[in-house]
């Protein structure tokens, strides 16, 4: 059954983000900072209304001009953030100055601190069940106020989707942290967003690792230079380095047209 014809209840209405959009790459970004965006995940938790976290770095906004589906699916987000640095970087350089980075891990772990204090209801979904499992604890450890309606690996087939998603409408979370790799993640988002009716959805990619302790995060000081990329690639570098090295690349050559595209236009 798809989600159009599920029996599932309506979903909450949509937040309209009051922030105005730059747009890059042809993508409508919000120039919004950690603390603004954790005040409207809380606005949204409160009211009850629905909110779609879209993160945007570097091999995002390549792979979405590559896969048009994966591009409708992060545009579908009524919330679409800058994730990576290089797409900060980016913004200076066309001087649409988004004011920071919001990391997607980071908003995660200000979510759970501020719902540490409010009592924030948490679905978890996504990875393998170890590590799943090992996120409960660390919640429970680290952020004892916040409530876990429920979790569950990442590890389920498309006929499996809608029974997910009715088990996590049962939960009545406030929070829904996705934990998919792109593109599944924004594709199970954007089918099934709507019919969940969680009030604030968080695709966090591969961020349960982290915080389970299975892949190390780049020290402090790299992150600030916005070589968070090179660090993982100097963990993985069979797997990941003709990734970055392509992705990045062609980031290089977006940028260069869009700075390009005012004076063809004069």
């Amino acid at each position: 059954m798809n989600a159009e014809k599920s029996p599932l209840k309506k979903p909450t209405e949509r937040y309209q983000v009051k922030q105005a959009t730059v747009t890059m790459f042809g993508i409508n970004i919000h120039p919004m900072g950690m603390s603004q965006t954790l005040d409207v995940v809380h606005e949204c938790i409160t009211s009850k209304q629905s909110l779609h976290v879209g993160m945007l770095n570097a091999a995002k906004v390549v792979n979405m001009k590559r896969n048009p589906a994966l591009g409708e699916d992060v545009t579908s987000s009524n919330l679409i953030l800058a994730d990576g640095c290089a797409v900060v970087l980016a913004s200076k350089i066309l001087k649409k100055k988004l004011p920071e980075r919001v990391a997607g891990i980071d908003l995660m772990h200000g979510i759970l601190e501020r719902g540490n204090t409010k009592g924030y209801r948490v679905y978890c979904l996504g990875a393998t069940e170890e590590v799943s499992e090992e996120i409960e604890r660390q919640i429970n450890k680290h952020y004892p106020g916040v409530i876990i309606a429920g979790r569950q690996n990442g590890y389920f087939s498309e006929d499996q989707q809608q029974q997910v998603a009715e088990n996590i409408v049962k939960a009545n979370a406030d929070v829904l942290f996705v934990a998919i790799t792109s593109p599944k993640k924004e594709q199970f988002m954007a089918k099934w967003g709507d019919v969940m009716r969680v009030p604030v959805v968080h695709g966090v990619g591969g961020s349960f690792d982290v915080f389970a302790g299975k892949v190390k995060r780049a020290p402090l000081i790299w992150q600030k230079m916005g070589m968070e990329w090179l660090y993982r690639v100097l963990q993985e570098p069979g797997r990941l380095w003709k990734r970055y090295l392509i992705t990045n690349t062609l980031f290089i050559g977006m940028l260069i047209k869009e700075l390009v595209k005012p004076i063809k236009s004069s």
